[in-house]
């Protein structure tokens, strides 16, 4: 028979641990998420630009978009995947739905309006 050493025990000791603190970790992770039924909702496309767009490209950080008849698909990507310094945005903090409305706006709004 092996002879239980202080390494041994420390070992077996570690592996319990591990097991206990994992297995309901496992288990919560696994339970399927539910959906949140109360999300955030912009407004309009108006209210995405002021409040997200405008802090860069009305202050001259970043270039004008209003007036330059960018298409509405440019802007989408653009806004979902960033181009050089301008930071991507992700569903999360502009939804498709409300990307699509900024998208328009800014597409559609003359310079200075």
């Amino acid at each position: 028979m092996k002879k239980m050493t202080m390494e041994n025990a420390l070992g077996a000791l570690t592996l319990a641990a591990l097991v206990a603190v994992g297995m309901p970790a496992a288990a919560a992770w696994a339970e399927p998420q539910q959906p949140t039924e109360q999300r955030f909702a912009w407004k309009d496309g108006a209210e995405v630009y002021t409040k997200v767009c405008a802090l860069c490209h009305e202050t001259k950080v970043g270039p004008p978009l209003r007036g330059r008849d960018l298409d509405p698909t440019y802007i989408r990507l653009v806004v979902r995947h960033g181009s050089r310094a301008m930071p991507a945005f992700r569903e999360s903090e502009i939804d498709d739905q409300s990307l699509e409305k900024l998208a328009e706006y800014i597409s559609k709004t003359p310079a200075h309006q």
